[in-house]
C-alpha cells in the first residue's frame, strides 16, 4: 500500500516537473473536479471532457517548469485546460458547425470569422441565456438532434428550434458587434 504523501502547492509543483508521478496524480485528482465542471459547459459527453481534460493536463505537466509562481495555480491549469477545449473544437470538424451560421446566412465578412478564433466564440455562446445556450451547444456543438434534445432538456423540439434561431441571431448581432469595432478602429 502506497504512503500517503502531503504537498504543499510548491512542493506539489517541484515534485511534478521532477515527473514524481505521485504528485502528479495528486496534482490531477486535486483539480480534476473543477476541470470537469468547466468543460461540461462546452460539452455534456463525459467522456469527451475527459478526452480534453487528460490532454490538457498532459500539457499542464509538460509545461509545468514554466508556471512562474504569480498569479493562481488553479487559474493557470484552468488556462491551459480552456485551450484544450478550444484547440479539440477546431481539431473535430464535425464540431465546426458550431460556428453559428448556416450557409446561407452570407451578411458576416469571411475574414472576420477567420480572425475570430473558437475562444472568441465560445466567449459569446457563455453570453447566451441559459436555456438558449444548452439547446445550441447540445446541437451545434455536441451534434443532438432537435428530437434528441427535446428529450434530454424536457421541451419540445419545436421549443428546441425556438432557442436555436434565437441562440444564432443573437450571435450573429454580438458578431456584427465585434465586426464593426474592428473596422472602426
Amino acid at each position: 500500500m502506497l504512503k500517503k504523501v502531503k504537498y504543499s502547492e510548491k512542493e506539489m509543483i517541484d515534485a511534478c516537473v521532477q515527473n514524481d508521478r505521485r504528485a502528479q496524480e495528486l496534482l490531477y485528482r486535486k483539480y480534476l473536479p473543477k476541470m470537469m465542471q468547466m468543460c461540461f459547459r462546452y460539452t455534456n459527453d463525459r467522456e469527451q471532457a475527459l478526452d480534453i481534460i487528460n490532454i490538457g493536463f498532459l500539457r499542464v505537466f509538460k509545461k509545468m517548469d514554466s508556471f512562474a509562481f504569480q498569479g493562481s495555480f488553479e487559474g493557470w491549469i484552468r488556462k491551459i485546460i480552456y485551450h484544450s477545449v478550444a484547440d479539440y473544437f477546431k481539431k473535430n470538424e464535425r464540431y465546426l458547425q458550431f460556428l453559428v451560421f448556416e450557409e446561407r446566412d452570407e451578411e458576416v465578412p469571411e475574414e472576420v470569422l477567420d480572425k475570430m478564433y473558437v475562444e472568441d466564440i465560445l466567449k459569446l455562446v457563455d453570453r447566451l441565456p441559459p436555456a438558449t445556450q444548452a439547446v445550441f451547444r447540445l446541437y451545434a456543438i455536441e451534434g443532438f438532434t432537435h428530437v434528441e434534445i427535446g428529450k434530454r432538456l424536457k421541451i419540445s423540439d419545436g421549443t428546441s428550434k425556438w432557442h436555436l434561431a434565437t441562440a444564432r441571431k443573437k450571435l450573429k448581432k454580438m458578431i456584427d458587434q465585434n465586426t464593426n469595432r474592428l473596422y472602426a478602429g
